[in-house]
């Protein structure tokens, strides 16, 4: 599974992962994100991983 990242420019120390395709629909503003490329699973923490699935989305500190 891939996972599209988000950035906000107007905080770059975080991002936040949601599954490839999936948008982020349901972020009130989601027109403060910016796509910023995809990751396959293998790449990522697996904690992460259990919170997009779990969530639909995950938080992660950029930095």
């Amino acid at each position: 599974m891939d996972y599209d990242l988000y950035i906000n420019p107007k905080k770059p120390s975080v991002g936040i992962y949601v599954r490839k395709g999936a948008g982020l629909p349901d972020l009130a503003d989601a027109k403060d994100w910016v796509f910023d490329g995809t990751s396959a699973q293998a790449n990522l923490p697996p904690q992460l991983v259990k919170e997009i699935e779990a969530n639909g989305h995950a938080f992660r500190n950029m930095d």
